[in-house]
């Protein structure tokens, strides 16, 4: 337990020492969100935002984000999903914690809101992990019901790979060593986030056995959960955005939920695999009611561009959206 503590501080020193912000730098125009009318249809839609690993909820390049939201959709109310009101906090939280239980209180938090309580729907809006972490509130709770899920670079599929450690970076190597010893232990399922959203598919039965989040929520477990099927099945629309030139995230097709196979450097699609067959989420039914959307966007990871957000926003977010609808 002195060495586990040690790599703790470790950790804390890491988080401390890494970038702010995973989003753009660029401050856009800033706007005020102070109250929202009651919902009409004239007014978009709340729009809840879950911000990625190193990120926090009151970083400037999130901020900006919100305010493009409104800017494009007139009236858009954003709320920014934070796990600590202590914006360091927040941002440890990123790194440390447990993901099912951080879900749990997002849930009870935008269920007691004053403002999103009250909505007939949200959408949301999800970057990097946030992106999985919002699909798993609308699997478990979706209290108020989100209407569109987009996300960016999200890690649906788990990574196979912690991160890149630098030569002379003995710190980095020691934890992604001590990960890769130990990532189905208690300890690292139960505190490390990016350990709870880690799949190798050459080792699926440990995964199987002791992954504390992705497995659950990805209903891969011989029992499957029913309610997250029916819950994935009320979206109107799932956006996800893979990175051209994504090598953050390991493999990068796992933002369209595909399978890759590191010994034969073959990508499987999702729409070939188990999960997809026998539409263990709902996303085979969301692909044949055209509620499924596999998006490229150029960069690398998290390079996003005001035109593209503005368009996605403008498409996906504003009052005049509108999908076909095919009912069951």
């Amino acid at each position: 337990m002195a060495r586990m503590a040690r790599l703790l501080t470790s950790l804390l020193g890491l988080i401390t020492c890494a970038s702010a912000s995973l989003l753009p730098q660029r401050p856009l125009v800033a706007t005020t969100h102070n109250h929202i009318p009651p919902q009409t249809d004239s007014i978009p839609l709340p729009l809840v935002v879950w911000h990625g690993l190193g990120d926090n909820y009151q970083a400037e390049g999130l901020r900006s984000i919100g305010d493009l939201a409104n800017e494009t959709n007139l009236g858009t109310y954003t709320y920014f999903i934070r796990l600590d009101e202590d914006a360091s906090a927040d941002r440890t939280a990123t790194f440390l914690g447990n993901v099912t239980e951080q879900v749990l209180k997002v849930c009870h938090d935008i269920a007691t809101h004053p403002i999103l309580s009250r909505a007939p729907a949200i959408n949301g809006l999800g970057f990097s992990q946030g992106g999985q972490f919002l699909r798993a509130y609308v699997q478990r709770c979706n209290n108020p019901p989100v209407h569109t899920l987009i996300t960016f670079g999200s890690q649906h599929n788990g990574i196979s790979e912690f991160q890149n450690c630098a030569d002379n970076d003995w710190i980095c190597k020691s934890w992604d060593g001590y990960l890769k010893r130990n990532t189905w232990s208690d300890f690292v399922q139960s505190r490390l986030v990016p350990a709870q959203y880690y799949r190798n598919p050459e080792d699926l039965n440990g995964y199987l056995e002791s992954s504390n989040f992705l497995a659950d929520i990805n209903n891969e477990r011989e029992v499957k959960n029913a309610t997250y099927r029916a819950n994935l099945k009320k979206l109107k629309k799932l956006i996800m955005f893979m990175f051209e030139e994504d090598t953050t995230v390991v493999p990068k097709e796992s933002a369209h939920f595909a399978e890759y196979n590191q010994t034969s450097d073959e990508v499987t699609k999702l729409q070939d695999r188990s999960l997809y067959k026998e539409d263990w989420l709902g996303l085979k039914w969301l692909d044949e009611k055209h509620r499924l959307e596999f998006k490229i966007a150029e960069g690398k990871h998290m390079q996003l561009s005001e035109e593209l957000l503005r368009n996605t926003f403008k498409r996906y977010f504003g009052v005049n959206s509108t999908f076909e609808d095919d009912a069951e």
